[in-house]
């Protein structure tokens, strides 16, 4: 619910309130909420800046990388991650939050380029050579497992320093990762079937859905628990929608759950829910129609 200046001027023609208190709490809600970021144009433009920089270290990785040793993709890397948190503290101390926390959370995501770049370097990986670093948005594999792990200790670690909600995106899309990379190492099989992957991923899921709920009932004004959400639901949800269950037993229990999710966005008062609750909905809806 939006309070505006004119709905408390409203109470106190009512008689609700007084007029002096009606400023008097108009004047709190403004303390109260003045460290809140607020949507503009410039926060727009800090996004996707971020936005551009996180693909190009990430996604957009060229074929140049894979030229260099080890050693080298580590030491650019790190770099990278020491100029972004240099920066960022500076600006962050300036009062500029919002390009602040988004510089410390670049440097967070050269954490899985420092440890690939160390792990190519060393030849030490958990279940074999994973191949180049693009193919680890790509292919699950059970060697890309210790970059997950570092870069949820980097964020954590960000994030305890510096308290900014989008630092807990590169925490929760690295955990989202990883579970659907442990799959392989629980199995102790490199050939594992959709079928436990997808049970691995909605256990896991439920796991990051039960840790954004812990998060989201410490009552801090600001939302550290909407990543987290998003990417249980995303591990949960895809994991039960991908089992192939043949009964009609198992499908209507997957409506069920689906019904559950929607419940939950009442209880909980996150849209999110509905979105991912709605359409294994209509999943099941279509599979009866068909």
């Amino acid at each position: 619910m939006n309070i505006t200046r004119e709905d408390l001027g409203w109470a106190a023609t009512q008689g609700i309130v007084t007029p002096r208190q009606s400023d008097a709490l108009w004047d709190a809600l403004e303390t109260r909420t003045r460290g809140r970021q607020k949507f503009d144009g410039s926060h727009v433009a800090y996004y996707f800046g971020a936005l551009i920089v996180v693909s190009a270290m990430a996604w957009f990785l060229t074929d140049a990388w894979d030229g260099l040793a080890g050693i080298g993709i580590s030491a650019i890397a790190m770099l990278y991650a020491i100029a972004f948190t240099i920066t960022g503290e500076a600006v962050w101390k300036r009062g500029l939050r919002v390009p602040g926390g988004l510089l410390f959370t670049l440097a967070v995501w050269m954490t899985p380029l420092v440890v690939y770049g160390i792990e190519k370097q060393l030849g030490y990986w958990p279940q074999g050579d994973p191949g180049t670093m693009r193919d680890y948005h790509v292919w699950v594999r059970g060697s890309w497992l210790v970059m997950e792990l570092a870069t949820v200790l980097a964020g954590a670690a960000a994030l305890r320093a510096r308290h900014f909600p989008f630092l807990s995106f590169p925490i929760a899309f690295a955990l989202w990762y990883m579970s659907m990379d442990l799959t392989p190492l629980l199995m102790n099989n490199p050939d594992f079937t959709w079928e436990q992957r997808a049970w691995v991923s909605a256990g896991f899921g439920a796991l990051l859905l039960i840790g954004a709920y812990i998060i989201d009932m410490q009552g801090r004004q600001e939302d550290y628990a909407f990543w987290w959400y998003l990417f249980g639901l995303m591990a949960f949800w895809g994991g039960l929608t991908g089992t192939d269950s043949r009964s009609e037993v198992g499908k209507f229990l997957y409506l069920l759950i689906n019904l559950g999710l929607i419940s939950l966005s009442l209880f909980l008062r996150r849209r999110i829910f509905i979105v991912f609750g709605a359409m294994g909905v209509f999943l099941y809806l279509g599979h009866l129609a068909w």
